[in-house]
């Protein structure tokens, strides 16, 4: 876990793409807080312990954690699998330790009408397509990509698919339980999602007791990379007007 900043303590969770996706959003957090960056247990190289089969499982990981480190006043933020961690740990934190969330473009919620694209079936051009509004800037050729780092990809996928493929990037009971949620919620989403739509993260946010949406202009699944002066711009004023209980007490 890398860690940078001072202040109020926030936990960075990446998703799918590994941690090099949240960097940007890392770097810009640890300017006013204490960011703590881990990467999931299977991504990166990394071991997944035989145990950690669900993202249930990595949400409660990560509470363990918090508690281990004796932190109040947390805030989480995670970008689409992150996310859905994100959104995991809040409904079983009984000790209040979380009192803030930021979700960018996040999963695992079932929504009607609004089904989650099944990215394990996208080849790269079809990530392209559906999860950046610019998709010819955001398109990798896999032809000119060192053999290793396929190899990497394939097994971070393999992580995922553990984690969240059945069923599909969601947890079946996580919408309803939102309600008893009632931390500052900011939902943030790239207009040009396609991976998960814009109308998705309203009924998202709207599931929170206190949840919020911004959509990101000329932006997809990713807008901390895509527009990531627009992201940080839109986190920043939410966390100003939200405050901080633990100072503001």
């Amino acid at each position: 876990m890398s860690e940078a900043g001072t202040g109020r303590p926030a936990l960075i969770l990446h998703g799918g793409g590994g941690p090099a996706t949240i960097a940007g959003l890392a770097g810009h957090l640890s300017r006013t807080a204490h960011t703590l960056t881990p990467v999931h247990p299977g991504w990166d190289g990394t071991d997944r312990p035989p145990w950690l089969t669900g993202i249930d499982d990595l949400a409660l990981a990560y509470l363990h954690c918090l508690h281990r480190l004796g932190l109040r006043d947390v805030l989480v933020a995670g970008s689409s699998l992150g996310g859905w961690t994100a959104a995991e740990m809040a409904v079983r934190d009984t000790a209040g330790i979380i009192t803030g969330l930021v979700l960018v473009d996040a999963v695992g919620v079932d929504v009607p009408g609004e089904p989650i694209r099944d990215f394990f079936a996208l080849d790269a051009r079809g990530v392209a397509e559906y999860a950046w509004h610019d998709s010819q800037r955001f398109y990798v050729d896999p032809a000119g990509v060192p053999a290793d780092q396929l190899a990497a990809r394939a097994a971070d996928m393999a992580t995922m698919r553990t984690l969240a493929g059945d069923p599909y990037m969601h947890d079946p009971k996580l919408l309803r339980r939102l309600r008893h949620v009632d931390v500052p919620a900011l939902l943030v989403w790239g207009e040009s999602d396609r991976i998960v739509t814009p109308a998705y993260g309203a009924a998202y946010a709207g599931a929170f007791a206190n949840g919020r949406l911004e959509v990101i202009p000329e932006a997809g699944h990713l807008p901390h990379i895509e527009q990531p002066a627009a992201t940080f711009a839109a986190i920043d004023r939410h966390l100003h007007a939200a405050g901080s209980p633990a100072t503001s007490a």
